[in-house]
């Protein structure tokens, strides 16, 4: 029987990659999901084997009696920092299989507490699929892998202008910004302000660019799985560099300003203008370096990858839709709630790169 997979908050831009990879790479039937009526303009972008259904995740009898019609559940609503777990305990109650993009460290440290009660159910439940998190972790899983020691993990991430991705990225970074987050350095857990210490690195497609702290989903699950490694560095950073000077201002505004919904949102939908604007010269790509310290054969060594794309929002499909694939075709059964380094190993990790014509690049 053709498997159908539910794609909850579908009719968004990472949503829609998710889907396409989905439908390309797949047999599935695929239902995308948004919170308006099905009109002429979302049946003008549905696919072969698509369909739209209107739902409202605070309408916890009709996100159920979804999954219910579905073989595996994709949730890709966010931002995630304010949502709820409903979705993932429904999957968990239900028996079904679960994927999400979720961006929020509080939100993947909450979820990792269901593990125990997804592996009674016996349900594979993959957590922050996508690109970052997503591909950057099992980046970081192959170089460990590489080394016999890893003492230091450097993650940086750079964007040009909105990724592709839409508004909902806007929201997700400047709720970040909020308050101070917590990282692994030398060893011991210590208080980042966000969107502090720059740092000009060298870059794929991008060249030099200008970095930061950010609080990303990495910082929390390199350190579960990797518990040998005693720094954890996470750095993002905007093309055109401009952005980055904007933000690291809007970091130092008041945090009650910072913590207000309506002020987030105006902040939000004012950058996304802006970027509406620069995209066509900057474009939407991607680059992201994962440099490692640690030792090789006896020596001090240094392990540096790189990845860059054009279109970040496309990427994010191919990570979560890399994921759905394996799970549907039964390569990849983990009961449990994992993050995607705990749950890709890396053979299929660079099977599912090849297929979708993505590269690391060891350098």
């Amino acid at each position: 029987m053709t498997k159908t997979v539910l794609v909850i908050g579908g009719s968004g831009r990472i949503g829609r990659s998710v889907a396409a990879d989905v439908l390309t790479h797949t047999a599935a039937e695929v239902t995308v999901t948004g919170r308006q009526p099905l009109s002429e303009l979302l049946t003008a972008d549905l696919l072969p084997r698509q369909r739209y259904q209107a739902l409202d995740l605070s309408d916890p009898v009709a996100v159920e009696r979804a999954i219910a019609q579905h073989d595996l559940i994709i949730h890709c609503a966010g931002p995630f920092r304010h949502r709820d777990h409903h979705v993932l305990l429904s999957c968990i109650a239900q028996g079904k299989p679960y994927l999400d993009v979720a961006d929020s460290p509080d939100y993947v440290n909450k979820a990792l507490t269901y593990r125990q009660a997804a592996q009674e159910a016996g349900v594979t439940a993959v957590i922050s699929t996508g690109i970052f998190p997503g591909i950057s972790g099992s980046m970081v899983r192959q170089g460990i892998e590489q080394l016999d020691k890893a003492d230091t993990v450097h993650l940086s991430y750079l964007v040009a202008g909105s990724g592709g991705a839409g508004v909902t990225v806007m929201r997700t970074t400047f709720i970040e910004l909020q308050t101070p987050f917590m990282s692994k350095l030398r060893g011991r857990w210590q208080a980042i302000d966000p969107y502090s210490q720059r740092e000009v690195l060298t870059f794929p497609r991008y060249g030099k660019g200008g970095v930061y702290w950010f609080n990303t989903v990495e910082a929390l699950t390199v350190a579960d799985t990797f518990p040998e490694v005693k720094t954890i560095v996470t750095k993002f950073g905007s093309v055109p560099d401009y952005y980055n000077r904007l933000t690291w201002l809007m970091a130092r505004m008041p945090r009650a300003a910072l913590k207000n919904p309506t002020v987030i949102e105006k902040l939000s939908q004012i950058s996304y203008r802006m970027t509406q604007f620069t995209d066509p010269y900057t474009g939407v790509g991607i680059a992201m370096r994962v440099q490692i310290e640690g030792e090789k054969a006896g020596k001090e060594t240094t392990y540096l990858a790189t990845f860059d794309h054009e279109d970040t929002a496309f990427c994010a499909g191919c990570g979560t839709g890399a994921i759905a694939q394996l799970i549907l075709s039964n390569q990849l059964t983990k009961p449990g709630v994992w993050p995607v380094e705990q749950a890709l190993s890396t053979p299929l990790f660079k099977t599912t790169l090849a297929q979708r014509n993505l590269t690391i690049n060891r350098i």
